[in-house]
C-alpha cells in the first residue's frame, strides 16, 4: 500500500480515534475533511542554534504523543531552522511510528525573504544574499519587492519558496500554504496592483494543488483583517475568496486563514471589519459564512498571557492550573476557531499547554462571562 502523502480524513480520523480516551472529545475539529486538534503547535520563536532545534523536535513528537496533529511554521522562522527541524522531527517520527503523514496537517507560508541558518551581519551581507540568490538568477524581480527588499508575492518566488520548504520540511505535499501577511504589499502598491499579485498568487497555488505539492492554500496576517475596512492594509475576506473562484472555480482551495486572536487581541470575535452581502461582521462571521477555516495564532501573544492575569478571568476558567492554560482555553473555545495555535519549543511548554485538550471547551454561557468577549 502506497503510504499517503499528505493528510488525510481517513488519516486524521484514525489519529483522532486514538485518544478518545485521553482528551475531550470536543478537542478535535471537523474542518476541509479533516480531523484536527484544537491546539497546534508553533514554532517561530526560539533561538537559531542547534539547541533549539533539537529542542523542537523532541516537544514535535511529545506534540503527536499528546494529542497534537497540527504543526504549523514558515520558511523564515529561525532562518529556515525551524521548518528544518520540523522535517527531521517528522522523518524520525515516521520512522518510529509515533505518527503517519496522513494523520498529521503541516502548515507553513511564504513571502517573507527568508535568510539562511543565521541573520545577515550587516546591510550590504542582507542585500548581496537577495541579489545572488533571487534576483540574480531570475527568480524575483526588484519591483516585485516591498518593505526594503523583505517581501514578495510573485509567483516565480512563491514557487521557489513551495520547493524550498518541501525540501526543508522532507515532504512530498505541504497540507495547508499560507500567503504570509500579503497585507505588507499594501504599503507600497495601489489597491489594483494588490488584487493582480494575489490573483496571479493564487493561480500558481491552484496549480501546486494539482501538482500535489499543496492540498490547501490560504492567508496567513497580522494586520489585514482585524483593522478597520478604510485602514490601508485591511484585507476583505469576501474579495480574496471572489479572486480564489475566479481562479478555482468553486472547488477552489483557498479554505484557510491564520489571523492573530487572544484575551488581548479580540478582534476577530468582536469588530466587523469585514463586509459579506452587504452586512458589515466580524472575521469569524465572515469566514463561517464563506466556508473558511480559521486558525487562532499568537494564543498567548509569545507568552506575554501565559500569566499574570487577573482574578475575573482565572474564575471564568475553572479546572485549569495556570494561566497559560486559561488564556488557550478562552481561544479554543471561541465559536468559529478551530485551532489554536500556540509556540512550544520545549517538552514541558507541550505537558503544560495539551492538559487542557482534556478539557471541553467553556460553554457559550462560560465564555461570555468573559471581559471582551461579547
Amino acid at each position: 500500500m502506497t503510504q499517503a502523502s499528505s493528510a488525510t480524513p481517513d488519516g486524521t480520523a484514525r489519529y483522532r480515534q486514538r485518544f478518545l480516551d485521553r482528551v475531550a472529545p470536543e478537542h478535535f475539529r471537523l474542518a476541509q475533511g479533516l480531523w484536527l486538534s484544537s491546539i497546534g503547535l508553533g514554532t517561530y520563536l526560539g533561538h537559531w542554534d542547534d539547541a533549539t532545534d533539537l529542542s523542537y523536535q523532541a516537544a514535535i513528537h511529545r506534540a503527536f504523543e499528546r494529542g497534537c496533529n497540527v504543526i504549523d511554521t514558515a520558511i523564515n522562522y529561525r532562518f529556515q531552522r525551524s521548518e528544518r527541524a520540523i522535517g527531521r522531527a517528522l522523518e524520525e517520527a515516521f520512522r518510529q511510528g509515533i505518527v503517519s503523514r496522513d494523520e498529521i496537517i503541516i502548515a507553513t507560508k511564504g513571502g517573507y525573504i527568508p535568510f539562511d541558518t543565521e541573520p545577515p551581519q550587516t546591510p550590504h551581507e542582507w542585500s548581496r544574499y537577495i541579489i545572488e540568490t533571487f534576483i540574480r538568477p531570475g527568480i524575483i524581480a526588484p519591483t516585485e519587492l516591498v518593505g526594503r527588499g523583505s517581501h514578495c508575492l510573485a509567483p516565480r518566488y512563491l514557487e521557489n519558496q513551495l520547493e524550498t520548504s518541501l525540501k526543508n520540511l522532507r515532504l512530498a505535499t505541504i497540507d495547508i500554504y499560507y500567503l504570509h501577511n500579503p497585507e505588507e504589499q499594501l504599503n507600497e502598491v495601489s489597491r489594483d496592483e494588490f488584487r493582480r499579485r494575489i490573483r496571479a498568487a493564487f493561480e500558481m497555488l491552484e496549480s501546486k494543488v494539482a501538482e500535489g505539492k499543496i492540498r490547501l492554500y490560504g492567508t496567513a496576517t497580522w494586520n489585514g483583517y482585524r483593522v478597520p475596512e478604510d485602514a490601508p492594509d485591511h484585507l476583505s475576506l469576501s474579495e480574496l475568496v471572489a479572486l480564489a473562484r475566479e481562479v478555482g472555480g468553486p472547488d477552489h482551495h483557498f479554505r484557510v486563514i491564520q489571523a492573530p486572536y487572544n484575551l488581548a487581541m479580540v478582534e476577530a470575535l468582536t469588530v466587523p471589519t469585514q463586509t459579506v452581502n452587504g452586512h458589515s461582521v466580524s472575521l469569524l462571521e465572515a469566514a463561517l459564512h464563506l466556508g473558511m477555516t480559521v486558525m487562532a495564532s499568537a494564543s498567548l501573544l509569545q507568552s506575554r498571557l501565559a500569566r499574570g492575569l487577573p482574578e475575573s478571568l482565572r474564575s471564568a476558567f475553572p479546572g485549569l492550573r495556570s494561566d497559560a492554560q486559561r488564556a488557550l482555553q478562552f481561544v479554543r473555545s471561541t465559536p468559529g476557531i478551530t485551532t489554536a495555535l500556540v509556540g512550544m519549543s520545549r517538552v514541558e511548554h507541550v505537558e503544560e499547554n495539551l492538559l487542557v485538550a482534556r478539557v471541553p471547551p467553556s460553554s457559550v454561557e462560560d465564555f461570555r462571562s468573559v471581559p471582551g468577549s461579547s
